[in-house]
């Protein structure tokens, strides 16, 4: 009977130890042997393959049931439900600091360290983040990816639109900042409402509301 219910569940409690032996022993050799039909792009295992098909189909299986947010990952699901819990596993040993993805707790540590291994291949300016090395490297480029949802105006680091939207703020009041974004539709009251918590967030930490921050405080 057991056994005759796991073809309803789909239940699989079972792992052959030599497949297993096997996918783990190409993370030495760099075998990929399955690959994309889509893009050509290559795996060592089938399950990385299966994740990377749903970047090419939009399937995104993995639902939040707090806030109906859908993932194609679970992995990127458990990250975003420690916005619910609060949970954050990731503590800096040097200070005591916690985060809640494992990636932040590498940033926030080379603050300790000095570490910048990020260099300019204009200047050669380095920096201990990425994300700050791609800042910089729009001094060199004009690029202003920043835009001001309010009068759009650009400008090159995020840090800037944020003063700029804050001068908005002043004139008029934060309510007219605090709207949902243009290509984002809702089903129900309840996820628009907690959507505009995160531009609300957002405002008050001083970061400027635009699509890339609000999927990142999504997260």
């Amino acid at each position: 009977l057991s056994s005759h219910k796991r073809t309803h569940t789909g239940e699989k409690p079972y792992e052959c130890v030599e497949c297993h032996l096997s996918s783990h022993k190409r993370t030495h050799t760099g075998e990929k042997p399955y690959e994309c039909v889509e893009c050509e792009k290559s795996f060592s295992r089938r399950s990385s393959l299966r994740s990377h098909l749903r970047s090419h189909t939009g399937e995104k299986p993995y639902e939040c049931t707090e806030c109906g947010k859908s993932f194609s990952e679970s992995s990127n699901l458990s990250v975003h439900k420690r916005r619910h819990t609060r949970e954050k596993p990731y503590e800096c040993l040097e200070c005591g600091r916690s985060f809640s993805q494992r990636g932040n707790l590498s940033s926030h540590q080379k603050t300790h360290t000095g570490e910048k291994p990020y260099e300019c291949m204009e200047c050669g300016k380095t920096f201990g983040q990425r994300g700050n090395l791609s800042s910089h490297q729009r001094t060199h480029t004009g690029e202003k990816p920043y835009k001001c949802i309010d009068c759009g105006k650009s400008f090159s680091r995020n840090d800037h639109l944020s003063m700029h939207e804050r001068n908005h703020i002043q004139r008029h009041g934060a309510n007219h900042m605090i709207k949902p974004c243009n290509h984002i539709e809702y089903g129900s009251s309840f996820h628009l409402s907690g959507h505009l918590t995160i531009h609300e967030s957002l405002y008050m930490s001083g970061n400027h509301i635009n699509t890339e921050n609000v999927e990142k405080a999504s997260l």
